[in-house]
């Protein structure tokens, strides 16, 4: 992880987006701890995604305890297909 100030930033853009699209992530400090950081896209899209697992994980070990609790319903079943035939 690289970190550096704004000033450097513009001065050697290339350079950092370059670090940060080959997997550096580039920390820029800024006043008041309000703090970013440069990813690349790849880097970005694998955590947004492991992010969207995790909630849907959640969800469902929600629902899980939910059912284990006694919390489900019991629904009589609309159609039952015998063969695959009758299947659409």
């Amino acid at each position: 992880m690289i970190a550096t100030k704004p000033i450097e930033l513009r001065a050697n853009l290339k350079n950092y987006l370059d670090n940060a699209f080959n997997g550096e992530p580039v920390i820029v400090s800024r006043e008041n701890n309000q703090n970013v950081v440069i990813l690349s896209e790849r880097e970005y899209n694998d955590l947004t995604r492991a992010k969207r697992n995790a909630e849907y994980l959640a969800k469902l070990q929600r629902g899980i305890s939910a059912l284990n609790a006694g919390k489900g319903a019991e629904h009589e079943i609309i159609e039952d297909y015998d063969n695959e035939k009758d299947m659409v």
